[in-house]
């Protein structure tokens, strides 16, 4: 009753502090606060972004329809400064004794004080002042928005605006477009003065944005100006720009067609006393210079090195093997001029990250070329440092220890076999302080972690057989080799991790990216695999329950409390499952120990993975500003093919049957696996933004597998799945989550978050999070765990809730509330807000945005 009075108190004395926020508080008498902008075009409503942003004033901005900066800006004194010394003048004495306990000078300096004047300078630069309705900013919206229907074609549009004040301090405007009918383009004729390039424009004409029979378009025009000037400069037009193209486009008594005249120039050139005009040429390049900067002997003489047509000049000796200095290189000798060479050149380049940046690359006329048609390209190369050093520490916390220091230390390696290639040698260690009692080690570091890695960049396919026809160098292609050892002391089960990747990466476009793993290999052996009922204390909760609820138990296998010992625990297992116990186990209690015991095997025995697997990706955002796109993400694994083929040689596996198959001791993985991902943005205007990501997994086991892995099988939960539930607590299907690290082979998840700026750099969001996974295809059979068709997607599980984001510029710190809003775990008609309260909810923190 206490808490309903306090949340009723709190809800009444937020409602008066609401009430008492008068939205026009701040607009003065004859003024009006800008309540609305409603446009209409040929009498339909027009609510998208494209034509607000015509508009000069747009309303304040709101959250959820609440004018939250606006309430904070009114909030604010008008004159902090001015009341305080109206206070301070009121009474004679009161400035006298300030000035005596102070200074003349503090006193004044009080007016500009956080105390005094801090509050209310935060609220407005926090806040939003109230758009007042300007009528001069009200008649340039209306041109602009007949300005925007005119460019497209609509000359005869017209525009207009009414004031609608809705109270004595608001108003709604509203602006009326008519159209009318839009213009057609009829003829379009072209005329070059230079005849090269009129043979140029007619074997490009056919890919022409402009052509006749369509709506005019001002952005059309632009467009094919824009084309016309990409073919030529990569068809041998050097210096060529589209401001030598012009339109004439004649309207009068046409009968609502547009005839347009296409007008391109012949060359200007500038010489240092005059400007004269001559028709524009056809280059190629007749040689290529790549000159390379030997920071290490600056005085050296100049050599110079001819190598498949290109000439590299470098002072001293030349660190690099030739080929890497001419693969990056799209500009041949003997091509034609072309300005994406340049580009793509450019690109590659400073894609090796080996040269520092500005990469210059300029053009000269050849003077001993007679006709004046030939160019010298020149490539200048400034090389990095041929080492650096990586150095990183921090502190941590974590549920696995109290208090630990990390740190990494390494060196990269550029050019380090003078092919352009990058070497990266790290190492990484972990100490740490752990209360856990399972630890014997009472020194206060106690438990330990350390690794090392080995990273080898190669800018190419590094492969038997030549891939220049399927990958292209265009494509930016790339090899990465590496290799990782690691190693855990007193942390769960000990684990000792090997791992390697041959990895192939390429972009075909500047939307889409393609990685090949050939292969990727991962060895994990648990040490003190017999630690696991310490760390998965879950597992023997369920089983000292089940051995406690029987009374015809070994006693030897208990301790003093009266709970399973450390051994007791597996001599009880074995009992139960070679039905020795010497009393009678119910069917239920004997599954339930079996399917722990086959969880126990499956999380301790040692895994080999050896994979390959391909991930192609498809993104349309343009930039990190880009509100409006899509990214769309495909992966697809194969492991343990290759070992299939190669274990039933090995001495080791005579006579072995598939499923129990091992190489080198170690029973290796097969499965397959497949990924899709797509997410979604939307931008809804004033910095408000609608994201939706949809995930959908499947990892099927095979041959010599009846499970996956557990580092390759899914889990729901945690900062960027389904907020409402902490990491590994979700699933599997409505089995309640019961294990410490719920996990499966299968997955669903769509989450979708509205995100909305607060003031400055502070955003907010709400979300839902809808998913779960499942057991498919594998050795579970619990129908509370498995996905047996249309009827588990009544196990998908909603969480919603809301959070904060503030914007760091390089990052964005995260913090969300996640409630439980369908909970399938909890039985049929009692799954709805049943965990929809603080005391239930789950707290999120992460870096950048979820999806």
């Amino acid at each position: 009753m206490k808490n309903i009075t306090t949340k009723i108190t709190l809800f009444i004395l937020l409602a008066v502090i609401v009430a008492s926020c008068n939205l026009t508080s701040r607009v003065p008498e004859g003024k009006h606060l800008l309540e609305k902008n409603v446009i209409t075009v040929n009498k339909e409503k027009k609510n998208d972004e494209e034509h607000y942003l015509q508009l000069f004033q747009q309303e304040n901005s709101n959250i959820l329809g609440f004018h939250l900066r606006l309430h904070m800006y009114n909030l604010a004194k008008p004159n902090p400064d001015s009341l305080y010394h109206l206070w301070l003048d009121r009474k004679p004495g009161r400035h006298k004794t300030l000035t005596f306990l102070l200074s003349e000078k503090q006193v004044n300096r009080l007016g500009h004080s956080f105390v005094v004047s801090g509050i209310s300078n935060f609220l407005k630069k926090t806040g939003e002042p109230p758009v007042i309705v300007d009528l001069a900013r009200v008649k340039k919206s209306k041109n602009r928005l007949y300005a925007y229907y005119y460019k497209q074609g609509y000359f005869r549009a017209k525009a207009n605006y009414t004031i609608d004040t809705v109270s004595s301090k608001k108003a709604i405007i509203k602006y009326e477009v008519v159209t009318g009918k839009p213009y057609i383009v009829d003829s379009i004729d072209v005329k070059i003065q230079t005849p090269a390039l009129d043979s140029l424009y007619r074997r490009s004409k056919a890919d022409a944005v402009l052509k006749n029979g369509r709506q005019y378009r001002e952005a059309d025009f632009a467009a094919e100006r824009e084309r016309i000037s990409n073919y030529f400069k990569n068809h041998g037009v050097w210096k060529f720009d589209p401001t030598y193209i012009r339109y004439s486009v004649d309207t009068v008594n046409t009968n609502y067609r547009a005839n347009v005249d296409m007008l391109i120039d012949n060359e200007n050139v500038r010489t240092e006393d005059s400007v004269y005009v001559r028709p524009f040429k056809i280059y190629k390049i007749s040689k290529v210079e790549i000159q390379v900067n030997n920071p290490y002997e600056p005085n050296a003489e100049v050599n110079t090195t001819m190598y498949n047509g290109f000439t590299i000049l470098t002072n001293g000796k030349l660190r690099y093997k030739p080929r890497a200095l001419t693969d990056p290189i799209f500009i041949t000798p003997g091509s034609t001029y072309s300005d994406i060479r340049r580009t793509r050149t450019s690109r590659y380049l400073s894609n090796l990250k080996i040269f520092a940046s500005p990469i210059l690359i300029n053009y000269e006329e050849d003077k001993a070329d007679s006709t004046g048609t030939s160019l010298i390209a020149k490539v200048r190369l400034n090389p990095k440092k041929n080492y650096r050093f990586n150095i990183a520490a921090d502190l941590n916390h974590n549920s696995i220890q109290d208090f630990g220091v990390q740190g990494t230390m390494g060196v990269t390696f550029l050019n380090v076999f003078r092919g352009a290639e990058t070497l990266t040698l790290s190492t990484r260690g972990n100490i740490g302080s752990s209360k856990d009692s399972s630890i014997k080690d009472k020194a206060f570091f106690n438990i330990l972690e350390y690794g090392a890695d080995a990273k080898l960049s190669i800018p190419r396919v590094w492969f038997p057989v030549n891939t220049e026809r399927i990958i292209p160098k265009e494509m930016l292609p790339s090899t990465l080799v590496s290799l990782g050892v690691g190693r855990q002391k007193n942390i769960g089960l000990d684990k000792e991790n090997l791992t390697g990747v041959l990895s192939y990466n390429w972009t075909p476009d500047r939307r889409r990216t393609a990685k090949f793993d050939l292969w990727n290999l991962q060895y994990i052996r648990n040490v003190n695999a017999g630690n696991y009922f310490n760390v998965y204390r879950s597992s023997y909760a369920r089983l000292n329950t089940i051995a406690n609820s029987y009374t015809g138990i070994n006693q030897e296998y208990f301790d003093e409390f009266h709970n399973l010992s450390g051994s007791g625990v597996y001599s009880f297992i074995n009992d139960v499952l070679a039905t020795n116990t010497g009393t009678s186990i119910t069917d239920a209690d004997f599954l339930e120990v079996r399917r722990l015991e086959e969880r126990r095997r499956r999380l301790t025995e040692n895994n080999l993975i050896w994979a390959s697997n391909f991930t192609y990706t498809l993104s349309t955002q343009e930039g990190i500003t880009d509100n409006n796109f899509y990214n769309f993400k495909v992966k697809g694994e194969s492991a343990g093919g290759l070992l299939s083929l190669v274990a039933p040689l090995m001495k080791e596996n005579k006579n072995v049957p598939v499923g129990q198959r091992t190489l080198f001791d170690v029973q290796y993985s097969q499965y397959l696996k497949g990924e899709v991902d797509f997410i979604k943005h939307w931008d809804l205007r004033h910095r408000r933004v609608l994201a939706m990501r949809a995930f959908f997994g499947l990892a099927v086991p095979y041959g010599n597998s009846n499970s996956i892995p557990f580092t390759r099988s899914y889990f729901a939960g945690g900062s960027n799945d389904n907020r409402a539930w902490q990491s590994y607590g979700l699933g599997p299907g409505r089995s309640g989550s019961i294990n410490d690290f719920n996990e499966a082979n299968m997955k669903i998840s769509f989450s979708t978050e509205l995100r909305y700026n607060i003031f400055g750099k502070l955003n907010g969001a709400v979300f839902g999070d809808l998913g779960n996974i499942w057991n498919i295809f594998d050795d579970e059979t619990d129908p509370a765990y498995t996905f047996n068709g249309i009827s588990s997607l009544r196990d998908l599980a909603l969480g919603t809730g809301t959070g904060f984001r503030y914007d760091f510029n390089f990052f964005v710190f995260r913090f969300d509330v996640g409630f439980k809003t369908y909970d399938p775990a909890r039985l049929t008609g009692d799954r709805w807000f049943k965990g929809y309260n603080f005391g239930s909810s789950v707290l999120n923190f992460g870096i950048n945005y979820p999806f």
